[in-house]
């Protein structure tokens, strides 16, 4: 496993772990967070090795890039790897996606300022719009690309014949889309079409809710009001049977000394599909913890036996 990958056809390097900072600042996806535990939280991806921070506007309506930005502040800007993302438009008083070029130089302007920094190393269009060609889109993040104030181009939640027409001038550098051991769709024409191309790949919910870690058993059941409730993975038998293959990591957990969780971060990190894995946290604990899976390597005899138990 290489320590660096580069991000598509990019000059953006980082190491292949990162931190998914949806739970820093985001009160409107988790309520009742706490601003110091999430800029702890921070701390102790970049203080455990971390390079890469991935980010949005709609964590917290930039509330978690504001906290990101103080935190910043102590830290050498350029051995860090910053992520944003933007397509939420407020402007008209509720929430419409919005990819025009007017909308995406704003959005920039506006994430550079809450992170208090000149560049962002990766901007993703976070999701695709219904009216602006997608090309037209990218072509805008080109031209903020050779104007100094994003390296690398992203999109995001954009389904292969999206990625095809946003790529057409051969301008995209990385794509981030859900994909786990869980759910692995995008390798029957997503990741190809990306390796041939030279686009990175970012995954996200990397350990499905947690459902990964090893944390669940069989008989746990979730209330109505609990998100997990409705996940389909979190039902029936179907959840029954993710249960019983994630016990079957524990050998290989143990083998290296490790957690369930870190096997499948290092599982990721050894697949040469993917660029980057991107985990959440929610205290500097659990930073910590998944930044130990960097130093995890599994055998090749290893790597191939959980790809075959969850395929």
């Amino acid at each position: 496993m290489t320590e660096q990958v580069t991000i598509g056809k990019s000059a953006v390097t980082t190491r292949r772990l990162g931190l998914g900072t949806n739970a820093v600042g985001g009160n409107n996806l988790f309520p009742g967070l706490d601003d110091a535990t999430g800029k702890a939280v921070v701390r102790a991806g970049l203080d455990a090795g971390i390079t890469l921070l991935d980010t949005a506007f709609s964590y917290g309506l930039g509330h978690s890039e504001e906290l990101i930005g103080q935190v910043l502040k102590d830290y050498d800007r350029h051995q860090v790897v910053l992520a944003s993302k933007a397509a939420q438009d407020f402007s008209s008083g509720e929430k419409v996606l919005n990819n025009s070029p007017k909308f995406l130089r704003q959005a920039v302007d506006d994430s550079l300022r809450r992170l208090q920094t000149d560049y962002l190393d990766i901007f993703y269009i976070h999701f695709p719009d219904a009216q602006t060609p997608k090309d037209e889109a990218v072509s805008t993040l080109n031209d903020l690309k050779q104007a100094g104030k994003i390296r690398a181009i992203g999109i995001s939640n954009f389904n292969l014949a999206q990625v095809k027409e946003a790529n057409r001038d051969g301008y995209v550098d990385v794509v981030e889309d859900q994909f786990s051991l869980l759910h692995r769709e995008a390798e029957g024409d997503l990741l190809p079409y990306l390796q041939q191309q030279q686009i990175s790949f970012v995954p996200y919910y990397p350990l499905a809710s947690g459902l990964l870690t090893g944390k669940y058993s069989a008989d746990v059941t979730f209330p109505a009001d609990d998100l997990r409730h409705s996940n389909p993975d979190f039902k029936g038998e179907r959840y029954t049977t993710i249960v019983k293959k994630v016990a079957q990591l524990q050998p290989i957990a143990a083998a290296h000394k490790a957690t369930s969780a870190q096997v499948v971060l290092a599982w990721y990190m050894q697949n040469p599909q993917v660029g980057v894995v991107i985990p959440g946290a929610k205290k500097p604990a659990q930073v910590v913890a998944n930044a130990q899976a960097l130093a995890l390597h599994l055998t090749t005899a290893e790597y191939q036996q959980i790809d075959q138990l969850f395929k």
